[in-house]
Formats: structure tokens, C-alpha cells, sequence
């Protein structure tokens, strides 16, 4: 056999080398070995003093070649095996103490179930009531790859439950469009929209929003007791968009979301000069329910001041992110979460920035004080009910008051 090894001059050898590294698997260790076999007289040995390969990997690939057997890798087999294939019976474990139907089973007495699933409160748990020792147990990391493999990830908490629901649920939103649709239908009717915001603490409070700029805006470490509080009450015109915000510092009672109504009307009056019609939108809040004596008192003060017939449509309970002005809290929310509202002024501020359909709202300060409890005798309430129109079916839901005539 002529001597071939003199003719693998360094070009060669690298171009060998590359064209074996663009291989794996039995390809590889066949191409391998017969380069050994055409160079090198099969020569292990001088294949890895050559081209630097695993004389075993081209040894084997030699006797595929001579036997013309080709060895199947089982890569799987090869370094640690799973805990949980070693211990079958800590799977079953943890299966069980983790499984939602488990813990809604009323026989299963686990403290585990009311505690936040981490793989530090599994392992204990498994230790307390499953009688493992600390010994027998992996270390809480792999408890937490075991339980990330097997589908228990991190997960948002998600709103999916249905919205609850009462009989009269379907019947009350066919009476809020169809109340809706005949006000946007006449000229002389205008529908607003009305709702409060849960309170803003005032203070030098995060808010978990983003800033811009060259350094993160910083806020209280902690968040102590707040400096102030701010009651927002928003009125918008459903139609054309226009947003009135007015914050109060007191509470928030029937007294003063008439009062809010009577100052926006106050302010817009002039506007709506055409207006005899006033559909008022709102929700279920116990201060402004149509079974609030103070309440229907003071809109019944509000027709008679102001000549308009009043029609109060109400959202169904449960559903009240429907009436329109819940949209404009969000955009507010987002507008100045990412600022330090550490000041009444400040808040009002922010406010005013913000846009609602690429138009500036109206933002009015109520400093007043409002007291609680406010309501009228039943004896008293009898002379203002006898000037409420309820609906036939629905009288909760849908109420309509007319001013006295002149």
C-alpha cells in the first residue's frame, strides 16, 4: 500500500477538518475512519495526532465500517436521571399537594392549600404532612424545576370568572339601550355619564408607573399614612366627549355628587341653552342608588332648579365597567401613574394635562366638607317619592323625574 500520510499537506488537513465538523453521529465517525483508512493505513492513533480527533471516535467508526454494524447514540441515557424517575413516589406527592381539584376537595385538610405554591413551601409541606425527611428531599431549586416541568409555572392571576348576574340582568341593559338610543336620537335630550374613582391618597407615594428622564422620579420608601385624600366625581358628555373632573376633599356622599352636578351644570348651562331632556348614566353606588333618600332629594331639587327632565338609567349590578366614564379612569390612571401626587395641587395639576379624546377636561376643586349618613324619614320621603316615574318592571333601575310645571 503507497504511503499516503506525505501527502496531507496543511490545506488538506484543514479542509478534512472542516468537512468533518459539518457531520455528526455515525456520519461523522465513518468519515473519519475511512479518511484514516485512505491516509493514515487506519491508523487511530495518527488520526489524532493529525487532524486532532478522539482516537476512540475513530476506532469505533473502523469497526462500523468492517462490520458494517452502525452504533445508535442514546444521548438520553447519559448524565443524571430526573428525580422524579428515581423517586416515583415524591411525583405522586407533589401531584397531590398541588393539584387544584385536590385542594377544593372539602376532605382535604392541607395547610399547603392556603399558602402562595413556591417550591421552599412544597418542601415543607411535603416534610409535614407527606413524612418525607429533610435528607430524602432535593434541594428546593430542583423541587422548582420539577414543578416548572411538569406545568405549575408562574402565573398571572387572570379575570375570567363570569360576572355575576341577577334575574333581571338581560331585562335592565334592554332598558338602558333603548333609553340611550331614544336620548341620542333627540335634540333636546343630552346623556351624561357619572361615577366617582376610588380615592388618591395624597403623598409622596409611588403609583407603579414609568417617568421619563435621566433619573428614576423617587418616591417614599414605605407608604405611611397620606397627607390628604382626593374624592374624583367625572361627568361626561357621552356624545361629544367632554370631560369634567371635579375632586373633592371630603367625602363622598349624594350631597356632594348633586352638588358636583350642579356646578358642571352652572359652568355649561350657556352650551346647552336647547337641552330640556337630561339622561344621567350611572351605576349602583350606595350613594347615589334610587332608593338613597338623600339622593332622589337632592335630584329632585336639581329638576326643579333647573327646568330639565331628569332620567336616571342605571347599569345592572356587577356590570358597572359599562357605563362610559369607567374608560376615562383608566386613561387618567395611566396618565399620571408614573408621578409623585404629593400635593393637592400637584394631583389637580396632573389632571388638567391629560387629554380625553385629544381634548383637555375640565378639572374644578370641591373644597367642602360633607357629612355622612345624610337621609330623610320615611314620612319625609313620601312627598319626594310621589315625584318619581319608575319603570313598571324595573322600578330600581330606571326613574325619571319632571320639574314642576311653571
Amino acid at each position: 500500500m503507497q504511503d499516503t500520510e506525505h501527502q496531507l499537506t496543511d490545506t488538506v488537513i484543514q479542509t478534512i477538518r472542516d468537512a468533518a465538523s459539518k457531520l455528526t453521529g455515525p456520519k461523522r465517525r465513518q468519515f473519519e475512519a475511512q479518511v484514516a483508512l485512505d491516509y493514515l493505513r487506519g491508523s487511530a492513533r495518527k488520526a489524532q495526532s493529525v487532524f486532532g480527533w478522539s482516537s476512540k471516535t475513530v476506532a469505533l467508526g473502523l469497526n462500523e465500517l468492517r462490520t458494517g454494524v452502525t452504533c445508535i447514540d442514546n444521548f438520553s441515557l447519559r448524565g443524571r436521571h430526573k428525580c422524579e424517575d428515581a423517586q416515583p413516589k415524591l411525583l405522586e406527592d407533589i401531584l397531590a399537594l398541588v393539584e387544584p381539584h385536590s385542594q377544593a376537595d372539602p376532605k382535604f385538610q392541607s395547610r399547603f392549600q392556603y399558602t402562595r405554591l413556591t417550591a421552599k413551601a412544597l418542601r415543607q409541606a411535603l416534610m409535614d404532612e407527606k413524612g418525607w425527611s429533610d435528607e430524602q428531599l432535593p434541594h428546593e431549586n430542583t423541587l422548582g424545576v420539577i414543578l416548572n416541568r411538569h406545568g405549575y409555572r408562574l402565573r398571572r392571576v387572570q379575570k375570567k370568572k363570569p360576572i355575576k348576574r341577577i334575574p333581571e340582568t338581560d331585562a335592565i341593559f334592554k332598558t338602558v339601550h333603548e333609553a340611550n338610543d331614544t336620548s341620542d336620537q333627540r335634540p333636546d335630550s343630552l346623556r351624561i355619564s357619572i361615577d366617582t374613582k376610588a380615592k388618591v391618597d395624597i403623598g409622596p407615594f409611588s403609583r407603579r408607573g414609568c417617568s421619563r428622564g435621566a433619573q428614576a422620579v423617587e418616591a417614599a420608601d414605605h407608604d405611611f399614612k397620606p397627607t390628604g385624600k382626593l374624592v374624583p366625581f367625572g361627568i361626561l358628555d357621552v356624545m361629544a366627549g367632554w370631560l369634567t373632573i371635579l375632586f373633592g376633599t371630603s367625602r363622598e356622599t349624594s350631597d356632594f355628587i348633586v352638588d358636583c352636578l350642579q356646578d358642571w351644570w352652572q359652568d355649561n348651562r350657556a352650551r346647552y341653552a336647547h337641552i330640556n331632556q337630561l339622561v344621567i348614566n350611572l351605576d349602583n353606588g350606595p350613594e347615589l342608588q334610587s332608593r338613597r333618600t338623600q339622593f332622589m332629594a337632592r335630584m329632585v331639587a336639581f329638576a326643579e332648579q333647573t327646568g330639565l327632565e331628569i332620567v336616571l338609567v342605571y347599569y345592572p349590578p356587577y356590570h358597572s365597567k359599562y357605563n362610559p366614564i369607567e374608560r376615562c379612569w383608566g386613561m387618567l390612571e395611566r396618565h399620571w401613574n408614573g408621578a409623585l401626587l404629593d400635593s393637592v395641587t400637584s394631583a389637580v395639576a396632573w389632571a388638567r394635562t391629560m387629554t380625553w379624546k385629544s381634548v383637555e377636561p375640565a378639572i374644578h376643586l370641591v373644597d367642602r366638607v360633607y357629612e355622612k349618613g345624610v337621609s330623610l324619614t320615611k314620612q319625609a320621603f313620601k312627598t319626594i317619592e310621589q315625584r318619581l316615574q319608575r319603570h313598571e318592571h324595573l322600578p330600581k333601575y330606571h326613574v325619571v323625574i319632571q320639574p314642576a310645571p311653571a
